[in-house]
Parts: C-alpha cells; sequence; structure tokens
C-alpha cells in the first residue's frame, strides 16, 4: 500500500488496550492520518512519536472518514458512539464506523441500526490474536457487512492483520464466526491443559510435550505462542477468565438459539467457572486453567520448568 493510498481516507481510533494499541501503532508506522482517543490519555501518548494525532474528546472523532473502535463490551460501543460527548454527539459525522470489538451478534444488529439511520455505514471486524501477535504480523481479521465498503477499508484492516482479512458476508455474521472462534479457543485451552497435566503425571516434562504437540500436525501459532504459560507458568494476561466466560456464554447462547447441541463447549464453561471460584478471575491469563486442573489432579502447586524455549511470535 502506498502513501498516497494510506493518506485516502483519515482514520480515527477508540481503545488503547493489550488489543487497540498494537492495532493503531500498524496504523501510525504505516503511515495513515490517524487521530486517536483513550480514557486515560497516557496509554496512547506514545504513538504521538508516530504521527498521530491525540484528540481530547470522543467527539473530535467525528470528523474523521473512517473510526475503528476495540473495547471490551457491546456497552462500551454504545457509550463511545451513542454516550453523551461521544463520537456522534456533534454535528460531524464520519462515513463509516469499523469495530473490531468481541461483541454478541444481536448488540452488533443494534449498533449496526443506530448507524445505519444516522447515513453511516458499518463493518463488523473482530480479530484472532493477541498483543504480541498483532506485533508480529500474525493477527488474522473476520469482517463482515456490506461487501462495496468492505472494499473501502480492506487496505487499513490488511495492514492491522498480518495474516490477512477474511470476508464472511453481510450483516453481522464476522460476529458469529468470531464466537465460534472463541469458544474453540476456550475448548482447545482447557483441553491442551488437562493433557499437559495429564503427560506431566506420566513423568514426561511439560516442555517435551509441548515440543512434541508444536511439532505434530496438532501445532499451531496458538500452541506454540502458550508454551510459555504451559511450560514456565507464564501468565502474563492477553485474555481474562472473565472475558473468556463472556465469550463461552455467548456461544452457548447461540447454540441455544439455533437449536445446535455445544456439550463440550458446556462443559468447558463450567469448567472456567471453577477455576475462577478458585481465585483465577482478573489478574492472570485464562489459560491458568491448568492451574486449576493440576489441583484437580491432586498437584498441590505447579513449578516452572524454567526452559528456554520460544513464543513464536518474534518481531521481524
Amino acid at each position: 500500500m502506498t502513501t498516497s493510498d494510506v493518506t485516502k481516507y483519515t482514520i480515527g481510533w477508540v481503545g488503547m488496550g493489550r488489543m487497540g494499541y498494537p492495532m493503531a501503532e500498524r496504523l501510525a508506522k504505516a503511515g495513515c492520518d490517524l487521530a486517536i482517543w483513550n480514557r486515560t490519555r497516557s496509554k496512547a501518548e506514545p504513538l504521538t512519536e508516530l504521527g498521530a494525532t491525540l484528540v481530547d474528546n470522543l467527539v473530535d472523532l467525528g470528523h474523521r472518514d473512517i473510526v475503528f473502535s476495540m473495547v471490551s463490551t457491546s456497552d462500551d460501543v454504545k457509550q463511545i458512539y451513542f454516550g453523551e460527548n461521544g463520537v456522534l454527539s456533534g454535528d460531524a459525522k464520519p462515513q463509516i464506523v469499523v469495530d473490531c470489538s468481541s461483541i454478541s451478534v444481536e448488540a452488533s444488529a443494534e449498533i449496526r441500526l443506530r448507524l445505519n439511520e444516522m447515513g453511516i455505514k458499518y463493518i463488523a471486524s473482530p480479530v484472532s490474536g493477541n498483543g504480541k501477535c498483532v506485533k508480529a504480523g500474525k493477527l488474522a481479521v473476520v469482517t463482515s457487512g456490506p461487501e462495496e465498503v468492505f472494499e473501502e477499508v480492506k487496505a487499513y484492516q490488511e495492514i492491522i492483520g498480518g495474516m490477512g482479512v477474511s470476508y464472511v458476508g453481510d450483516d453481522e455474521l464476522a460476529r458469529t464466526v468470531k464466537i465460534c472462534h472463541n469458544v474453540f479457543l476456550g475448548v482447545v485451552t482447557q483441553s491442551l491443559a488437562e493433557l499437559t497435566i495429564l503427560a506431566q503425571q506420566s513423568g514426561v516434562s511439560r516442555a517435551a510435550f509441548m515440543d512434541f504437540i508444536n511439532k505434530s500436525v496438532m501445532g499451531s501459532i496458538y500452541s506454540k505462542y502458550k508454551t510459555p504459560l504451559y511450560v514456565n507458568l507464564d501468565y502474563s494476561v492477553t485474555f481474562t477468565p472473565e472475558l473468556m466466560r463472556k465469550d463461552m456464554d455467548l456461544g452457548l447462547a447461540m447454540g441455544r438459539s439455533l437449536e445446535v447441541p455445544l456439550p463440550v463447549a458446556n462443559v468447558t464453561r463450567d469448567i472456567f467457572q471453577q477455576s475462577m471460584g478458585h481465585g483465577n478471575r482478573s489478574t492472570m491469563d485464562f489459560g491458568i486453567v491448568m492451574d486449576y486442573m493440576a489441583k484437580c489432579s491432586g498437584v498441590e502447586e505447579l513449578v516452572s520448568e524454567d526452559a528456554e524455549i520460544s513464543d513464536g511470535l518474534e518481531v521481524n
């Protein structure tokens, strides 16, 4: 993408959390005309060194052609756009809103309707990966909405998502895909946790087990970047147990509405809930469910193996 291409539209960005900051950073590094806002101003200030403009109020982003958002919940999305002093509270309105948050199909549909009534186009664009994936160029983007609008924002999504962009159709289909993805994420994380403990209890080191998994047909970007957690107990937060429970609940609700049984997902959701009941709630990564599985297996305390391992997310 050339400099003239990235400056075709002015871009606004809301949300500077673990995901939002590195995503916006990629746009700034690409030379986009970027204005940013975050509730905690200090978190966004470093991006001004890359050419981004830090605005004082959300309403200041109404002058941007396209506004991206990456926040935690559907209520947050509604507040930043429709709330008092929100992006849309002034006379100026963006042409397109692109929301990258993980929210329900129903909430996204409501947001689309309200935006469309104001003459604003809307793209649902959740992502797969954590902050380190973004920096390493290994984030994947799934998107839905009118195809002609997608074509307008595609180039910016490709900057954010180094693994590419999957257009899945109109309306809220991207939300459906992301919810299914996150339910799968929970199931895989729980399964890998219990099997790692099984291997350990049979006499295999967690490092040796994960080394084989990562080299096998079952290996993936995800299994590699979770290896430091499973082996060295690096519970640095990428996604909390509470957020995983929220997404499991969204998936289970979708299953009920469509008459699709999800027995494995149901059990997995309950295990995450039980893990949270033992204090693993919001201060550690959701992968700490392995610690709970160890306790269920009679292991009082897991010990780091202090192995030299890579998470596969080196920034080139």
